[in-house]
């Protein structure tokens, strides 16, 4: 669940971080004169407030992620014993490393399929209509459909570029597939080595509640057996 739980987190904080960002470039937008139409002799941007934003997000909302690796072990350990700290630490590893993997590559999916349709590689069928005053000479068209001798529509192979419902589409997609390739997907690495580390550093103080059975006394599976025999 560890992993998880910590890629949900990650991926929110992005969303928080970029929002942030939204505000601020909507608000110079605003208040700069000339900055949007890039009009000679507009005012500068406030790089330094973008630049605040973006450092100051990237520690606030790690925070909360980087307590929840440190802190499980430590508590499962303790509360649990050593064999709760095997399975955690068996079960992070299995679950983060295939999360891992799906995430760089979903990610990356995303990623190109917006860049496939931004190059106009991307065809797909669509119902042809007539142009009509002020449409774009290459489309699209906004008239009525063109329909063949027996009634239906008409349809053709039409390119998707940018500003199309398909490239919308890709837009959204690459809106998730960012963070999950850049941020979620590459920090499970952390999660699993840290937790790691964590169990190693504890593993004494473990090892001293309760013989390791931690502060519920759990008896270990192994010793149990073995006493029943």
């Amino acid at each position: 669940m560890l992993p998880y739980w910590f890629s949900a987190m990650t991926m929110k904080s992005v969303g928080f971080a970029a929002m942030e960002m939204v505000k601020e470039v909507k608000r110079q937008f605003e208040t700069i004169p000339g900055l949007l139409e890039g009009a000679p002799g507009h005012g500068p941007p406030d790089h330094e407030r973008c630049i605040h934003i973006s450092t100051t997000a990237s520690l606030r909302e790690m925070v909360a992620p980087g307590m929840l690796v440190i802190l499980s072990p430590i508590l499962t350990g303790t509360i649990f014993g050593v064999q709760a700290v095997i399975g955690l630490l068996a079960g992070g590893l299995v679950s983060g490393v295939q999360l891992a993997i799906s995430a760089s590559n979903t990610g990356g999916a995303w990623d190109n399929a917006k860049k496939y349709v931004e190059k106009g590689e991307l065809s797909i069928e669509v119902c042809r209509r007539r142009q009509m005053p002020g449409d774009p000479p290459m489309g699209p068209y906004s008239g009525e459909y063109v329909r063949r001798g027996d009634g239906s529509i008409e349809m053709v192979m039409t390119k998707q570029k940018k500003g199309s419902e398909c490239h919308k589409a890709a837009v959204i997609g690459d809106t998730v597939g960012d963070p999950l390739k850049d941020t979620s997907g590459p920090a499970l690495n952390i999660l699993m080595k840290l937790m790691a580390i964590i169990s190693l550093v504890f593993c004494d103080f473990f090892m001293s509640i309760n013989d390791g059975k931690g502060m519920l006394n759990i008896a270990r599976a192994g010793a149990k057996a073995a006493g029943d025999a």
